[in-house]
């Protein structure tokens, strides 16, 4: 067919201008990809902290040993002699009781979301540690530690807590009396308290700062020793029979496995081995030192000499002192 050249030079320019848009077009589109920025990357799910769980194993073993052999000795060191081992071994059923208590339900009362009560008691969603596996871990992209480590370092403060109660009745109450109050007052007591304070309760949510168990430990079993001295009374044969400490060289071991599982108590309840931590030890080693010096001194100008049992009770009163206050002294 004879096309007309008219009609020829029309479709080269029609052809060639849509090529031209075509070109223009990929160079935008092109521009616009260039332009629009980069897809954020995404966050990484937190991971296990090695060096925080490292220095949380070592505080948990440290705070168990506060209350067995620790606790144990300095108590058992200032009864009688007919009633030490009896004391002793108050500490070490306090230590089997409280662990197989918590673990079945004394670790979510304290730990878990109560729902509608969780002001001022945790559920029932941790019972026997449910849901919790080895790659749960506690304050996520915080601590990074297992939640199962956790568990264990707390378990080591309900356990010295009770324990701290028996000496306020050493020698007066039967052995059976002692297992109910326990079990019943770790359950009723200890567990809504620590929820109170550390598990999201209202005294946490209040502001109230307790940096590692002033309030948990010191105050709970104070205020629990205090009523049961008074509701027991005084030891039979009181003011007239000799009640002199049997062996204050168990109570010195005792006292002075206290003062280093202490670190572990305090530094440990960081949750992490950083600065604060570090500064928490540091806090805990003068103020000990400071109160046991002010006790032996006090007692040489009172009583015109300083004694053994007084320069070890100054040292446990500078550790209780200081516990709630360990990370926040500057």
């Amino acid at each position: 067919m004879n096309i007309p050249s008219t009609f020829k030079t029309t479709g080269r320019a029609t052809a060639l201008g849509a090529l031209a848009l075509t070109a223009l077009g990929t160079v935008a589109a092109f521009a616009q990809e260039a332009a629009a920025p980069a897809a954020a990357p995404a966050t990484p799910a937190p991971t296990l902290d090695t060096g925080n769980t490292a220095w949380m194993l070592t505080s948990t073993a440290l705070v168990l040993m506060m209350t067995i052999p620790g606790l144990a000795l300095f108590y058992g060191g200032m009864v009688r002699k007919k009633n030490v081992l009896a004391t002793i071994m108050q500490s070490f059923a306090i230590t089997c009781l409280v662990t197989v208590l918590w673990f079945m339900f004394g670790y979510s009362l304290a730990f878990s979301d109560g729902g509608s009560t969780n002001a001022y008691v945790g559920g029932f969603s941790k019972f026997f540690h449910h849901g919790i596996t080895t790659a749960t871990l506690w304050l996520p992209g915080v601590a990074n530690i297992p939640e199962f480590v956790f568990s264990m370092f707390q378990l080591t403060f309900a356990i010295i807590t009770p324990a701290l109660i028996a000496g306020a009745f050493a020698e007066r109450m039967k052995f059976s009396a002692l297992l109910i109050f326990m079990g019943l007052w770790l359950v009723f007591v200890y567990a809504p308290i620590a929820h109170w304070v550390w598990g999201g309760g209202f005294l946490g949510s209040a502001g109230v700062l307790d940096f590692a168990g002033g309030t948990v430990v010191h105050i709970n079993a104070g205020v629990a020793g205090l009523v049961c001295a008074l509701v027991l009374g005084k030891r039979e044969g009181y003011g007239t029979a000799n009640m002199a400490p049997h062996n204050l060289v168990y109570s010195v071991i005792g006292a002075s496995l206290l003062w280093v599982g202490w670190f572990g108590f305090n530094a440990g309840s960081e949750l992490a081995a950083d600065g604060l931590a570090g500064a928490a030890m540091l806090n805990t080693q003068v103020a000990t030192a400071a109160a046991a010096l002010a006790w032996m001194f006090a007692e040489w100008i009172i009583a015109k000499k300083p004694s053994v049992l007084g320069i070890i009770s100054g040292a446990v009163a500078g550790l209780v002192a200081v516990t709630p206050a360990s990370g926040f002294v500057n």
